[in-house]
């Protein structure tokens, strides 16, 4: 399918609202990533949002290695990621699309609105080993438009130095009440309770998620009592002096940055944190975000597909199969995931993972409770719904509305756009 004007233009608004979730930083090489549509001609265009790994890095090589594989040499062009989205919907506007592009997982179905991804099927890829959860996010109307090269999310990270001076069990949190009255030792103890990001952008959406699904919110019905009781607990602990104010201006980086400081008893972040982790110069542990009434809540995931971009010069598909197709290998995957901090998509890959480093077992935990956050059916709307829910969390953290009012605002702009 050729996308129209009009549809691409729609597209650009969708993906000009989703920002980077990843571990990836910003920034872009700048270079022309457009190449020869020559079947024949020997080099394969190549796009990812990783800008901070050249070509010298473990996952620089791993892609030119694929291309030399698969008998051609890859031109590896790397953007930011919501700059790759944007380039990828005008590049297919003016027919010179990459061979393949890697993409935040939230903006395939918005290219695949456009009309410029081809389905897996279609290029007889597999992805049966592939967790469901993870290939819904790039899923649409039952067919696969990508595979994925990982999964990252969000757990709680604890300092068990902090919380052991408060006389806190990191076990004993296992709802939302269980987690507030170990916030609120913590402050009885001369500590602060707990940081995350709920800045007025994706990031704040992405961190709230899993306090609203935990709570059984509907992303289709942002005021149900559900979804206000997740924003009541936020504001909660806000206003409680558990949560600093400046959570509304956090983004996930700064929010870690509180925590780095050791004054934090926990931390809402990523897998992408771990090596940080590791250097920040205390003891610490992870623990599942918990659930309203227990259990471990649902959790965005977060990650990159592999994507095969619409050609004119279908002849160019036979070889872009096999550079995906080594990309996503269990034996490749287990390298590149280790590289990029991600958990595997396939459960071979995941067990191998937690073998060469224990203390991925809870983020193989929290990846398998994971919910694309386009997934559902939600598609193209997820970026208009996303917006409305962190205009709500910044609303009522604020104090310019209450819970209730804030999301009920944000339902009705929801269901206008």
């Amino acid at each position: 399918m050729i996308p129209t004007r009009r549809t691409l233009l729609a597209a650009l608004a969708a993906v000009g609202t989703l920002a980077s979730l990843t571990a990836c930083s910003s920034g872009s090489d700048g270079s022309d990533g457009s190449g020869s549509s020559d079947a024949a001609g020997g080099t394969y265009t190549f796009w990812d949002p990783y800008p901070q790994f050249d070509a010298s890095s473990p996952w620089g090589k791993r892609v030119g290695e694929c291309g030399t594989k698969a008998g051609v040499t890859v031109k590896r062009t790397a953007y930011d990621t919501t700059d790759l989205g944007n380039k990828a919907l005008l590049a297919a506007q003016q027919g010179n699309a990459p061979d393949v592009m890697l993409v935040d997982n939230p903006v395939v179905s918005t290219l695949v609105e456009a009309g410029i991804l081809n389905k897996t099927s279609d290029l007889g890829l597999d992805t049966k080993s592939v967790q469901q959860n993870i290939i819904g996010a790039g899923t649409i109307d039952d067919a696969a438009y990508g595979i994925p090269i990982g999964a990252n999310t969000l757990a709680l990270y604890y300092n068990k130095k902090v919380l052991t001076a408060a006389g806190v069990d990191p076990a004993s949190v296992k709802d939302w009440a269980s987690l507030t009255a170990a916030l609120k030792k913590v402050k009885a103890a001369g500590k602060k309770g707990i940081t995350f990001s709920a800045i007025g952008t994706e990031e704040g959406s992405f961190q709230f998620l899993p306090w609203f699904w935990g709570a059984g919110g509907d992303l289709t019905k942002l005021d149900s009592a559900k979804g206000v009781a997740a924003l009541s607990l936020w504001k909660g602990w806000v206003d409680d002096g558990l949560a600093p104010k400046d959570v509304l201006q956090n983004t996930q980086t700064t929010s870690w940055q509180e925590f780095a400081t050791g004054e934090y008893a926990f931390g809402e972040n990523g897998t992408w944190q771990l090596g940080n982790a590791d250097k920040a110069g205390f003891e610490y542990g992870i623990v599942n975000v918990p659930a309203e009434n227990g259990g471990s809540a649902p959790v965005p995931t977060g990650g990159e597909f592999v994507t095969v971009p619409v050609q004119k010069d279908t002849a160019r598909y036979d070889v872009t199969k096999k550079i995906v197709t080594c990309l996503t290998n269990d034996a490749n995957l287990l390298a590149s995931d280790t590289t990029l901090t991600y958990v595997a998509p396939t459960a071979a890959v995941q067990a191998e993972q937690v073998k060469q480093n224990p203390k991925l077992k809870p983020w193989v935990d929290a990846v398998a409770a994971a919910r694309g956050r386009t997934s559902g059916g939600l598609g193209t709307k997820y970026p208009t719904i996303s917006q409305q829910m962190w205009t709500a969390v910044q609303a009522a953290l604020s104090g310019s509305k209450s819970p209730k009012d804030a999301l009920g605002t944000a339902q009705s702009s929801a269901q206008k756009g």
